[in-house]
């Protein structure tokens, strides 16, 4: 039998071609060797958007459709809506009671995101909640509700991760062997940086280039994305490692034709606007054939929901069971009613 693979992604914005190299490119490779659950994590996007439930209603099916649209196979990827399976959410209950307060204020990924926000707002924490602390719990619920062996996972993502297996074990000590631990599959991808430099492309810094972005989107990104401060003139050299435009045609090009753009950089026989155009008309090209694919869906919005619809039954039946076993280890599966 199949190894059971889980994964999530928050329904909070479209993804951008850092979702792609870093996780989209290795999705399409778990379909076809694992039994692949992908939750759309609307509750979890939830804990820090709770006061606009409207965006991550209307982006669970965006991301849908940007997943289907890289070449996720829906007769292979069982694509659900967390806030449909009730079991995740008991399972969530359960699960509190096995963890502490002070032990999830001390996981170094909650630690870093709640310094986040202290930094955006100003408070001393103070507008945290109890739904964004406790999330690894929730991420916990997620995974073992469908007896997930494997979660790929950056490195960012571990502690998470690991505090999942403490209440793997922590639960397995005081009922009985039920829950299996599971094993992270790290990308084999580095994280790919944003337009302005930065190491992180992501929705809230403004630097990504997205899988739906149109041709004079993507044309003004590339025209302002930083190269080589110290190239003042056009046939000055300048070094290829700091330009983020030789860094995205290293992404998507051929190597003889990076290699190329690297050697003209470096002798100053390649202006930085027009090594842009270049990248422009290699990054169009990248994006047509998701875009096309994306177009059809769009224009049958009925397919997608019913790929949610059959994707999310199917979950709801290996959760139920799931919860089944695990009340019965508990020995809470008292009454039938």
């Amino acid at each position: 039998m199949k190894k059971v693979i889980l994964t999530g992604l928050r329904p909070t914005g479209n993804l951008h071609i850092g979702h792609y190299f870093g996780a989209g490119i290795n999705y399409i490779k778990y379909q076809d060797n694992y039994e692949f659950y992908l939750e759309i994590a609307d509750i979890q996007a939830l804990t820090d958007n709770f006061d606009n439930p409207e965006k991550v209603k209307k982006n669970i099916t965006e991301i849908t459709m940007d997943l289907l649209s890289i070449g996720l196979d829906p007769s292979k990827v069982n694509f659900f809506i967390q806030s449909k399976i009730s079991e995740i959410a008991e399972l969530t209950v359960i699960y509190s009671n096995l963890v502490t307060v002070s032990r999830l204020q001390r996981n170094p990924t909650v630690k870093t995101e709640i310094m986040q926000k202290k930094e955006i707002f100003g408070n001393n924490g103070e507008s945290i909640t109890y739904g964004f602390l406790g999330y690894p719990v929730s991420q916990a619920a997620d995974i073992t509700a469908f007896d997930g062996e494997l979660v790929p996972v950056g490195d960012d993502q571990l502690p998470i991760l690991e505090q999942c297996r403490e209440i793997v074990r922590k639960f397995n000590s005081i009922y009985s062997e039920v829950l299996k631990e599971p094993e992270q599959i790290l990308s084999n991808t580095t994280r790919v940086k944003g337009l302005d430099g930065n190491i992180k492309m992501g929705k809230s810094l403004n630097n990504a280039i997205y899988l739906i972005d149109s041709d004079e989107v993507i044309y003004k990104k590339i025209m302002s994305a930083v190269t080589d401060k110290s190239k003042i003139k056009k046939d000055d050299p300048a070094d290829p490692n700091v330009c983020m435009v030789y860094y995205y045609h290293k992404l998507i090009g051929n190597k003889d034709n990076t290699d190329i753009v690297c050697m003209e950089c470096k002798k100053g026989l390649r202006g930085c606007v027009d090594c842009k155009k270049q990248l422009i008309q290699e990054m169009i090209s990248f994006l047509k054939p998701i875009r096309q694919k994306r177009k059809y869906y769009e224009q049958h919005p009925e397919i997608v929901e019913n790929i949610l619809k059959e994707g999310t039954f199917k979950a709801k039946a290996k959760a139920k069971e799931q919860l089944q076993k695990i009340k019965k280890a508990m020995k809470i599966d008292y009454y039938d009613f």
